[in-house]
């Protein structure tokens, strides 16, 4: 196949080699890492949601840049029908943040849910194409049946702190919050950048079970 319809890099273009697979050798070397999972309880992304829920840990792959050749792929991601994207990602992620030991003792991985409509429209919800990444490297659970998104205004790009924070308040509403009990969830979303959608979720889901761990994992975080 790559001979008939060669593959291409999604940030330089150039034909990627056998043994890669979205990304070539040169670009996934050249994104901009957080290298959050070193120190993930005290980090610019784990410092957003201080005071607001309560978190084990926190940690981006990569920082996002907003019209940087590395923001094409969450553009890809999100708006080009690129749903392969996401799952990679979450196996590049997985396997990077397990060296770190990111992942012990986390029970339940929970993607940020979004509307059916928006799925319908989108075919597919990017945070759990990540999660199902994730899942595939580490072996954790991937839950869709705790939490639903019932409501979506408009996007969150284009928004400051807290007009983002109104725009997902009472959004979500919590389906099986016992499966939570007792346990550590991971909530996955794509990008992190105020934090606004994480924490209204995560409110839901608290205001239902109080025995609960989180931490949170993203793609990207985008830095202010």
């Amino acid at each position: 196949m790559d001979l008939i319809a060669p593959r291409t890099c999604r940030v330089c273009g150039k034909v990627l080699a056998a043994d890669e697979q979205f990304l070539c050798v040169e670009c996934n070397m050249c994104l901009p890492r957080t290298h959050f999972a070193a120190r993930p309880e005290d980090n610019e992304m784990a410092k957003l949601f201080y005071g607001r829920i309560p978190i084990e840990r926190s940690a981006a792959l990569f920082y996002y840049h907003p019209h940087s050749t590395t923001s094409l792929l969450i553009q890809d991601l999100k708006y080009n029908r690129q749903p392969k994207i996401g799952f990679l990602f979450g196996r590049m992620t997985a396997r990077e943040f397990e060296k770190e030991g990111f992942f012990d003792d986390i029970d339940l991985i929970i993607p940020i849910p979004i509307t059916r409509e928006r799925c319908r429209k989108r075919g597919y919800n990017q945070s759990l194409l990540i999660a199902q990444g994730i899942h595939e490297v580490t072996g954790i659970p991937v839950s869709e049946v705790v939490v639903c998104r019932e409501t979506f205004t408009s996007s969150q790009t284009d928004k400051h702190r807290l007009e983002r924070m109104d725009n997902v308040e009472h959004a979500f509403r919590v389906l099986d919050a016992s499966s939570c009990e007792g346990r550590h969830i991971l909530m996955v979303d794509d990008v992190v950048t105020t934090g606004a959608t994480v924490v209204a979720c995560t409110q839901e889901i608290l205001r239902h079970v109080s025995n609960v761990r989180v931490s949170v994992l993203s793609l990207a975080f985008t830095k202010t």
